[in-house]
């Protein structure tokens, strides 16, 4: 028989704390991939490319993760396999490594930004139903095709838009504005792709786990993307582009040739 699916055991919870982690996922990884095209080059900017692909991986997975804890069948709340959450996570950052990656090194243009946004969005999407996946229950989860290939069109487009933004939007409260479409954007994908589901169990009997149970998985398994996010949080406010302020760091340095000053004025990536 088909169970009784809801998103929002906790009510608005569940799903504005997930929308807020997505938002400050996004904004780490818009400053520090900015921060990366401002005179960086070497392994700095490898570093501030990995830390926004980074940021922005756990943000994603982290909305994804704190939605789920709304999930429940036939009012259970889920259990879930926790290697498969973990893996879920570690493709969510390789996926949008390489996006990121590629439109850091080689622009954004119309072919580097789209095959770099079909390929993060498929692994967004693919880090979405690895987690589906992970759900542990006496029971058949089905999905609906056309529901999904809509999920994977708007995780496509929201990537594609968000590695855009990364490298074209410079401005600090522009790119506050991106963080929060962004944030829009991700969340929307989630609760499509959980729209396509739905679960038949044989007599209505499902898994399940205790409040108790479930805070403590989810403290184990968000311990260690908040811990990275933290850091990214740390590391971009301390750094010296928004410590000095824009004028001081566009003063050109001493050891700039006149024209090399010129070429980083006519570039306003922040």
């Amino acid at each position: 028989m088909a169970a009784t699916l809801s998103e929002f055991h906790y009510g608005l919870v569940t799903p504005v704390a997930a929308y807020v982690m997505a938002c400050v996922g996004s904004v780490l990884a818009l400053r520090c991939t900015t921060r990366s095209l401002r005179r960086t080059g070497g392994e700095r900017r490898w570093g501030w490319l990995a830390l926004g692909a980074t940021s922005l991986g756990c943000g994603i997975w982290t909305m994804h993760f704190i939605a789920m804890i709304g999930f429940t069948v036939n009012g259970r709340l889920m259990r879930y396999d926790a290697g498969l959450t973990v893996l879920s996570l570690l493709v969510a950052i390789a996926v949008v490594s390489v996006g990121v990656f590629l439109v850091g090194y080689r622009g954004s243009g119309p072919v580097t930004l789209g095959i770099a946004g079909t390929v993060t969005g498929l692994g967004v999407a693919a880090m979405h139903y690895l987690g589906m996946g992970a759900l542990k229950l006496n029971g058949q989860v089905r999905y609906d095709t056309g529901v999904v290939l809509l999920s994977v069109v708007i995780a496509v487009v929201a990537a594609t838009a968000a590695l855009w933004a990364a490298v074209s939007i410079s401005a600090v409260w522009a790119t506050m504005g991106a963080s929060l479409v962004m944030g829009a954007a991700v969340s929307v994908m989630h609760y499509t792709g959980m729209s396509a589901v739905s679960v038949h169990a044989a007599h209505g009997a499902v898994g399940g786990q205790s409040s108790a149970d479930l805070l403590s998985f989810m403290l184990a398994m968000l311990a260690g993307p908040l811990i990275l996010l933290l850091i990214a949080g740390v590391i971009v406010m301390f750094d010296p582009e928004v410590v000095m302020g824009r004028t001081e760091w566009d003063k050109p340095q001493a050891s700039e040739a006149p024209e090399q000053a010129q070429g980083v004025g006519a570039f306003d990536w922040r």
